[in-house]
């Protein structure tokens, strides 16, 4: 009965200590919040920008309006919208959320950041714009407003200065 008993107890005390395992996190990764990029994610974004498709592009655009953009209005909306993620308001500030990702690394629904000419070695971000994969831009500028333009090979990519997941 002896034998029994303390091996129940150690068949028990075996679980207890796995499921704790399974379920307690590791040291030191309390809170840590792990944003995951997901295709469904991605295509969620690029298809909620699509929606503003030709709205013109005014510098300063509030946030609270979808008449009209200028760049980083047009991804924070998108981003809130698409997948309630709340980004801040410059794209200066955006640059500095989420996770930084290479050039040769970019996924569908990154930020990718800017400077203001080719010719400029200042580094400073002045525009921003979404990754939609194939090799496009998803973002607003100019006459054209919210548009899907080409990024390698043009200026676009000499103007890069880094990019971003936030999903």
């Amino acid at each position: 009965m002896r034998k029994l008993h303390k091996g129940i107890i150690g068949v028990v005390m075996g679980l207890t200590l796995g499921l704790t395992a399974i379920v307690a996190p590791l040291p030191g990764e309390q809170n840590v919040a792990h944003a995951a990029w997901t295709q469904a994610k991605a295509d969620k974004v690029i298809n909620t920008g699509k929606k503003y498709l030709g709205r013109p592009y005014k510098f300063g655009a509030k946030s609270s309006t979808t008449a009209v953009f200028d760049c980083s209005s047009f991804t924070q909306r998108v981003f809130k919208v698409a997948v309630g993620k709340s980004l801040p308001r410059t794209s200066r500030d955006q640059a500095k959320k989420g996770t930084s990702v290479s050039k040769s690394n970019l996924k569908k629904g990154d930020l990718v950041f800017f400077k203001a000419s080719t010719t400029t070695t200042n580094k400073r971000i002045t525009h921003v714009a979404i990754y939609a994969g194939n090799n496009k831009l998803l973002h607003t500028y100019g006459k054209p407003g919210v548009t899907f333009t080409n990024f390698k090979g043009t200026s676009w990519e000499k103007r890069f200065v880094s990019a971003r997941r936030v999903l």
